[in-house]
């Protein structure tokens, strides 16, 4: 994925939904959100164990399903082991036509579940992180 690219997606996306979200402060998923939500996107959480709860100002969720079709989810981004990427990645292919990219995080790579999103027109980037990224390309 090229720097344009990654400027091209990060100036498109609205609404992002962060799976594998934490509640905890110190976990580099919940600077993530933080970060992305001080820049103007919407950040949905989800995380099963906080189904429910509000982080961030936002209701959890307790898998990309649930969040309701009227958000318009166009990016997802994964904080997940690789092996739990295929799940999330069929989930998230359910928000199209809003869904535009599937984003895993630093450490995050499963090119099966990347060729199923990109086999639906779905951008995907693998083993980077949109905060480290912003900062660099915006």
């Amino acid at each position: 994925m090229t720097d344009p690219d990654i400027r091209e997606i990060l100036t498109d996306t609205k609404v992002i939904a962060i799976v594998g979200i934490s509640a905890n402060t110190d976990r580099p998923s919940y600077h993530v959100a933080e970060f992305l939500q001080a820049k103007g996107y919407r950040v949905i959480p989800v995380n099963p164990g906080l189904a429910g709860q509000t982080l961030l100002g936002e209701t959890v969720y307790a898998d990309l399903a649930a969040i309701p079709a009227d958000s318009a989810v166009d990016m997802v981004d994964i904080f997940r082991r690789s092996d739990a990427v295929p799940e999330v990645v069929d989930q998230a292919l359910a928000h199209l036509p809003a869904l535009r990219t599937v984003w895993m995080q630093l450490g995050v790579v499963h090119d099966g579940a990347a060729a199923a999103a990109r086999a639906r027109g779905v951008r995907v980037v693998m083993n980077r992180c949109p905060k480290i990224d912003y900062p660099r390309v915006m």
